[in-house]
């Protein structure tokens, strides 16, 4: 989902420069792939990637014959990468992130990486940390690019879709947890049965957006059986003043959700799963809240902290009494919301950069 999200501005550049070329979506996940159809419906084609067995690989790239191949983020495909080399296709690295965590895993097939590193045309990093651990693999040059995810402009209907929430839940003031992982849920609610805020009225909502939509179910079970009352985005019955939780449980509507909010916490982040994308909050002018576990944005965080766009907390306390502390202060949260606004245009040109880049490779074959 989150590399498919992350192309949107590459695929309105590909279209823009290149209309004569098919684009090929391919996937791993069927959330990832209905992403793509929501954010592109039939402007593109999609597929799920094949197992990465040569036969497979060599099928795949008989049928669809790629004038190139883009890789989002960190995905090294060995044979993917040895049959475009040897049917000269260029394939590029783009947008390239790597944790330690991940250089790690890769550091334990060091001549298989450095092979399938090296046979690629070109690669992207978004930050020198980055490159500097993709260097440490074996790549012999890596462009420090930014990150495109700077470069997605929030899609005028989310956030129509927004104040139609807004409206909704009235004057109530919203806390949203977005895209939270299995455990993080738990914790965040028993914070705030501990500090009152789920219990007295007039209460703020709690919007809560699992990151899977296979636990859409679970956590809403989860919260009733803590005490709260609740509502689902997919059951279509009013957000009444009683309401304390409403489940997102709905795909493809995080900007709509984020334009909803007061104040947004950043999931992924309280437990060690190295958080989720907090760009997208700070893009919309939401203060941002993160947990200790930062490593998937560790420059994006440093940096939106640093610029007073985010706040980090320690724990599920911390974070329920960071946000009643926000909630509070209305010029506080409308100076942390500028500040994120500020941050991401700073950071923005990513995907012009890329694009001189791959023009390299596709520039003769448009003509």
């Amino acid at each position: 989902v989150g590399e498919t999200r992350a192309a949107q501005p590459l695929v309105a550049a590909l279209r823009n420069r290149y209309p004569g070329h098919r684009i090929l979506f391919t996937h791993m996940t069927p959330t990832g792939r209905q992403t793509s159809s929501d954010l592109f419906g039939d402007g593109v084609e999609r597929i799920y990637l094949p197992y990465d067995c040569p036969f497979a690989v060599g099928r795949f790239l008989s049928r669809f014959r790629p004038a190139a191949g883009l890789v989002m983020e960190t995905e090294i495909w060995p044979n993917l990468v040895a049959a475009c080399r040897a049917r000269a296709i260029p394939l590029l690295l783009v947008n390239a992130r790597l944790s330690e965590r991940s250089a790690r895993r890769y550091a334990r097939f060091p001549s298989l990486t450095r092979q399938a590193l090296e046979g690629l045309a070109g690669i992207t990093a978004q930050t020198e940390e980055d490159a500097a651990r993709l260097r440490a693999l074996g790549t012999p040059e890596v462009a420090v690019l930014g990150s495109m995810k700077f470069d997605i402009e929030p899609p005028g209907e989310q956030l129509a879709l927004g104040r139609e929430f807004r409206a909704r839940i009235g004057d109530r003031p919203v806390f949203l947890c977005a895209s939270t992982r299995e455990g993080e849920e738990a914790l965040i609610l028993d914070a705030l049965k501990v500090s009152g805020g789920g219990t007295a009225a007039p209460a703020p909502l709690l919007i809560l957006v699992p990151r899977h939509p296979q636990r859409f179910d679970e956590v809403a079970r989860l919260t009733e059986s803590k005490g709260f009352r609740v509502r689902r985005r997919s059951d279509g019955l009013p957000v009444t003043p009683e309401t304390q939780v409403w489940i997102g449980d709905s795909m493809g509507e995080m900007f709509a959700y984020y334009a909803a909010s007061d104040v947004a916490f950043v999931g992924g982040s309280l437990l060690d799963h190295g958080s989720q994308n907090l760009i997208e909050p700070a893009v919309c002018g939401v203060p941002v809240l993160v947990g200790p576990s930062i490593y998937n944005f560790a420059q994006a965080a440093r940096e939106a902290l640093a610029a007073g766009a985010a706040v980090q907390v320690a724990d599920a306390a911390e974070l329920v009494a960071e946000t009643q502390s926000l909630l509070a202060d209305e010029a506080r949260r409308h100076a942390m919301g500028k500040a994120g606004q500020t941050f991401t245009e700073r950071h923005c040109g990513a995907t012009v950069r890329t694009m001189v880049l791959i023009g390299r490779f596709l520039i003769p074959a448009a003509r």
